[in-house]
């Protein structure tokens, strides 16, 4: 007998994660696949987590009420205006849930995270992409302009994943005016730590400012806290309520709570390993430049190349050198900054790939 299944989950496809490299030429493998820090936790981090695994046989508080007061008092919100999540990814999925019956639409630019149309999908919306615009950044215009009245949230991704564009700020509030106030714009700020840009739209600025407008932040990239599963949302009162609804019991953990209100504790310390992981970029940035390859300018803790049809064999010549990247077939592939080992890695491969990449018409 077969089970039945419910319909349309074929059309799914399954979130892919970043693929760890081969050994290859007796290199050292490095993984730049899935923008995670090259860093391992700090050890106030790594103690904080020790401690709290005594209590595994407990569950974990739901309330989470000292990380949420750590994270309200480092944004200067009210307790009641943060929302968690296992992973900014999970809290995502709550705002869709939360906002959108079925047949409403989510809107996002395209191509933007992946689990955007994946999660609006699996909550019974439909995904409503915008393409980007031809310098890779988000069309706001046109994504105004798309506005329906189905569509019930919009994703901004700031800097956007994973073309490391950023929006400004005048571009956002234009966006924001444009916008029925009854529709949810979520700033999806992941790469938020590594931003320089001098003009760029802030997540938190544009919350208070407006009230149909939450903000998306997680402890995976610049906290490097990846395999512990932590984000959360700031958002309107009544919208985080609601988030609570939807939310999976439990799903935020204690090893992840406790490694989050030290994490916040040191970002002193944390800031020294970002201002390190900043100053990679920009040099990979400019090596990738000289070397000829179509790079891309970026805010966020990776770069994209704008390979084209040439993405494939650009990808082949890095795996080939024991580095693994995020390819997205006919279109480019990222490459996350790692250690300054890994990133020398790259710009020699950069310099042997520029006889690859044909011009792109």
């Amino acid at each position: 007998m077969t089970i039945s299944q419910r319909a349309g989950l074929d059309a799914i496809p399954p979130y892919r994660q970043g693929s760890a490299p081969a050994a290859a030429g007796g290199l050292e493998p490095h993984k730049l696949s899935s923008n995670e820090n090259p860093y391992p936790p700090l050890p106030s981090v790594v103690a904080a987590v020790a401690a709290a695994a005594a209590d595994l046989h407990r569950y974990p508080s739901i309330a989470a009420n000292r990380l949420k007061e750590a994270l309200a008092l480092r944004w200067g919100v009210g307790v009641e205006n943060i929302g968690l999540g296992a992973g900014s990814v999970e809290v995502a999925s709550q705002l869709i849930h939360a906002t959108t019956d079925p047949g409403d639409s989510v809107m996002f630019a395209w191509r933007s995270f992946e689990a955007y149309p994946i999660l609006a999908t699996v909550a019974g919306a439909v995904p409503q992409p915008i393409p980007l615009a031809a310098d890779g950044a988000h069309d706001l215009p046109a994504m105004a302009d798309a506005i329906t009245p189905r569509t019930r949230i919009v994703f901004l991704c700031n800097p956007n994943n994973p073309t490391g564009t950023v929006l400004t700020a005048s571009a956002v509030d234009e966006f924001l005016r444009a916008v029925p106030s009854d529709v949810l714009v979520v700033i999806d700020e992941a790469y938020l730590h590594f931003n320089r840009h001098p003009d760029t739209a802030v997540g938190i600025e544009l919350f208070r400012g407006h009230t149909n407008v939450a903000v998306l932040h997680t402890f995976s990239k610049a906290y490097g806290l990846a395999g512990l599963r932590l984000g959360y949302a700031v958002g309107p009162r009544e919208l985080i309520e609601t988030l609570g609804k939807v939310a999976v019991p439990f799903a935020v953990t204690a090893l992840a709570q406790e490694a989050g209100v030290a994490s916040l504790a040191a970002e002193d310390e944390l800031g020294e390993r970002i201002e390190a992981l900043v100053a990679e970029r920009d040099r990979v940035y400019r090596g990738m430049l000289d070397a000829g390859l179509p790079v891309l300018p970026s805010e966020a803790n990776f770069l994209w190349l704008d390979a084209g049809a040439n993405t494939e064999a650009l990808a082949r010549l890095f795996e080939e050198r024991a580095i693994s990247v995020r390819a997205f077939p006919g279109e480019g592939l990222r490459v996350s900054i790692g250690t300054p080992e890994a990133n020398d890695r790259v710009l020699s491969t950069a310099r042997a790939a520029a006889s690859l990449l044909a011009p792109q018409h």
